[in-house]
């Protein structure tokens, strides 16, 4: 199998999520997606050409600044000073598994060709992630709705040469490992500090991270539940696949579904039993860990 993720190509799954962490894959833009970045480049430019009124912005100033007019030189300016202004989330440093991911959902969004970014920026964000240089974000200072304004524009810092990065286990200023790979730091153009401030891969990394853990917790307490019941020379019956269908449970179906195959060939719980039912703990499985799977299913695909 490839070691390689094409990112923007198709969409991103849960599955594809923890095979890129899992099996430290590297991440690339293919052709096609490179084309579409730029084809909304390219219109942005046209856009702001060919535009006699103000764009909020990207012409103008922010908040109680949409009123003041920026001229076309300083148009990269106005993002640069975007992307440090905001930089001010405080707290604890979040974990590497957490920046990784807000880098990784970051560049998805951006690939899709609807954010008007130039290809190097979203190039430089694979090259982070790609080569493990993990810029320092804080978990303080988000209050999400309109974007993670403060732990994106911390997050991306490094990428115009600002800020501190991890590297090689060391915290060093991002100027100097861009330095040492020969990266120039990017030059914004108009919109990309909004582009890279507005979303909400701070809480959706979060999120994401937390719903890996419950898939694998889930996975896992199936198992142990299932040795347990071997242990116990418990009964298969409550998870014999007629009983499920009688309530049309997902979850409850999933469990009964996972306990026979874990258990499959067993000689403890294929042999003929002395008791005539096993305790409720036990006979409750299905319908415990059904609803547990249930809620997981909601929170991660909305049904």
């Amino acid at each position: 199998m490839s070691n390689v993720y094409y990112v923007g190509s198709e969409p991103l799954t849960f599955d594809s999520i923890e095979l890129i962490l899992t099996q430290n894959m590297k991440l690339e833009l293919s052709q096609e997606v490179r084309e579409r970045i730029q084809r909304c480049r390219d219109y942005l430019d046209r856009k702001i050409e060919q535009q006699d009124g103000p764009l909020y912005g990207i012409t103008t100033g922010f908040g109680s600044l949409c009123n003041k007019n920026i001229s076309p030189d300083e148009l990269s300016t106005l993002q640069e000073n975007l992307v440090k202004s905001h930089a001010c989330s405080v707290g604890d440093e979040v974990s590497p598994v957490i920046v990784r991911l807000m880098m990784l959902l970051k560049a998805h969004a951006l690939s899709l060709g609807h954010s008007g970014v130039q290809v190097i920026t979203v190039q430089r964000i694979l090259d982070f992630f790609n080569n493990d240089v993990l810029p320092i974000v804080y978990d303080r200072g988000s209050l999400g709705a309109s974007g993670d304004l403060a732990p994106l524009a911390n997050l991306f810092l490094p990428l115009i040469g600002v800020g501190d990065v991890y590297y090689k286990g060391k915290k060093r200023e991002a100027i100097s490992v861009l330095d040492e790979f020969a990266w120039k730091p990017v030059r914004l153009k108009s919109k990309e500090g909004l582009a890279l401030l507005n979303g909400t891969q701070f809480m959706s990394a979060n999120g994401v991270f937390a719903l890996m853990r419950a898939f694998r917790l889930s996975q896992k307490a199936d198992t142990i539940a299932a040795l347990s019941l071997e242990a116990f020379d418990g009964r298969i019956d409550p998870f014999m696949d007629c009983i499920q269908q009688m309530r049309p449970h997902p979850g409850q179906i999933e469990t009964g579904a996972a306990f026979r195959q874990l258990l499959e060939g067993s000689e403890l719980i294929n042999r003929k039993k002395e008791h005539v039912q096993d305790p409720y703990s036990f006979r409750c499985i299905p319908q415990v860990h059904g609803a547990t799977k249930d809620a997981i299913n909601y929170v991660s695909h909305g049904d």
